[in-house]
């Protein structure tokens, strides 16, 4: 399995490799902004996080995560996805976060730990973001990495309620990395002084 399982911490967040001990607390998450219910997303209902755990366990190219707050309390989930080890490019998505933290420093040092990782130590040449075009928030936080916006692909997925979505998709190359890395380190750093 590339990239393997493996466990990423900083001051605000860690990443633990995603367990069905991770559900009760991810099922609480979920209910936290009534999450499934936003078409555009693809977040489990309470009642399917167990399903969902097991299905990312499953998947060929994903390497999950929960994600837990400084007391170790999982509020969220994020994923290396469609991992391609031979051309060493990964895709960082189905990210999620309880309403409660989302807007704080824990998605920038999500993201910074997971490109640290796929850059420094797995030696990616790039690392991909897709999100629903129609997602704004999901794109703005995107944009706010430092990921460059490479197109649509139109039709791209049949949605759970029938609709069509349009995937924007990003990403951020190796060479671009430590600039991106300074700039998310920056943000963290200012937050801190908040």
């Amino acid at each position: 399995m590339w990239p393997a399982p493996v466990s990423l911490s900083g001051t605000y967040v860690s990443l633990a490799p995603l367990s069905q001990d991770h559900a009760q607390d991810l099922a609480e998450a979920s209910a936290d902004g009534d999450l499934a219910s936003l078409w555009y997303t693809m977040v489990p209902a309470p009642s399917d996080v167990p399903a969902n755990i097991d299905a990312r366990n499953a998947t060929s190219g994903m390497t999950p995560f929960a994600i837990l707050d400084p007391k170790g309390k999982a509020v969220g989930m994020t994923t290396y996805m469609n991992a391609d080890a031979t051309n060493r490019r990964v895709e960082i998505g189905s990210t999620w976060y309880r309403a409660s933290v989302q807007r704080g420093p824990m998605n920038t040092e999500c993201k910074l730990l997971m490109l640290r990782h796929a850059f420094d130590d797995l030696a990616c040449i790039a690392v991909e973001f897709r999100t629903h075009f129609m997602n704004r928030a999901s794109r703005n936080a995107i944009e706010r990495l430092g990921a460059k916006f490479d197109g649509v692909l139109r039709n791209h997925m049949i949605m759970a309620n029938g609709t069509l979505r349009d995937t924007a998709v990003y990403s951020i190359c190796q060479h671009e990395w430590p600039a991106v890395r300074a700039n998310l380190e920056h943000k963290l750093t200012a937050a801190t002084q908040k």
